[in-house]
């Protein structure tokens, strides 16, 4: 009865959960089916008088977003750990989120076994080299999801200060996850904008966009040298839209 008991507090906790992501992050949810694409800054290209789309137009510019965000010190690293924020992946619709994003980024090329992703190409955004897997093997050894906003950082950043439930919404919002070369996102570790940038220039845009939109959402603030690098990739594209931002 005891066991019984234990699984039956486990899912209710799990059921729990799983509402309060999709509470916080209705529009997060949305965006799991939207695929990112290798956009952004190409060199000797004046952006300053980049075109912007009508679809770009409904989302206020990322450099907007940047000077609404608070500039502040590092807080202490002290109490920082992974489970602090989650202890796993949500299970959205019967699949988890690991799958979900991996689905999101390989679109129609996406091979599935249940929820399972098998095999599938896409650009790989911060290489930006074009990845083809044939096993799932292949995926889980050469792929990781990447939080944009490294946990670490945003712990040192607002996020230990911010309620539990909050935290985890960072964790597992779509909006801060990316299926990224598993070598380059351990080079980025749990670097901001002023310590690592994707080695694909023409991602960065997008990647700083996504930085700055995840800070701004969750009020996290930034330091005065992680602003001034982000500034830096946005001068080139100035009319970069906000992502999931829409006030």
């Amino acid at each position: 009865m005891k066991l019984e008991g234990r699984r039956f507090s486990l899912v209710v906790f799990a059921l729990g959960a799983v509402l309060v992501w999709l509470v916080v992050n209705p529009e997060s949810y949305e965006a799991i089916f939207t695929k990112v694409e290798n956009t952004g800054a190409e060199e000797s290209v004046d952006y300053s008088v980049e075109a912007v789309t009508e679809t770009d137009s409904t989302r206020p510019r990322a450099v907007d977003i940047l000077e609404k965000i608070e500039v502040k010190g590092r807080a202490p690293k002290t109490g920082y750990s992974r489970d602090e924020f989650y202890s796993g992946w949500p299970t959205v619709e019967g699949c988890n989120l690991r799958q979900k994003i991996l689905k999101r980024e390989f679109g129609d090329t996406a091979v599935l076994e249940g929820c399972n992703v098998v095999a599938g190409e896409f650009d790989e955004p911060y290489t930006g080299e074009h990845k083809v897997f044939k096993a799932r093997e292949e995926i889980s050894k050469g792929l990781q999801i990447d939080h944009v906003v490294a946990l670490s950082d945003a712990w040192q950043k607002g996020a230990q200060y911010l309620d539990r439930d909050v935290r985890y919404a960072i964790a597992t919002d779509p909006l801060n996850l990316l299926a990224v070369d598993a070598a380059a996102n351990e080079k980025k570790s749990d670097g901001d904008a002023a310590t690592w940038l994707p080695a694909n220039k023409k991602f960065r845009c997008q990647y700083v966009a996504r930085q700055v939109s995840v800070k701004y959402k969750y009020t996290l603030w930034v330091t005065e040298a992680e602003k001034e690098a982000i500034g830096r990739v946005l001068e080139n594209c100035p009319s970069e839209p906000s992502v999931g931002i829409t006030e």
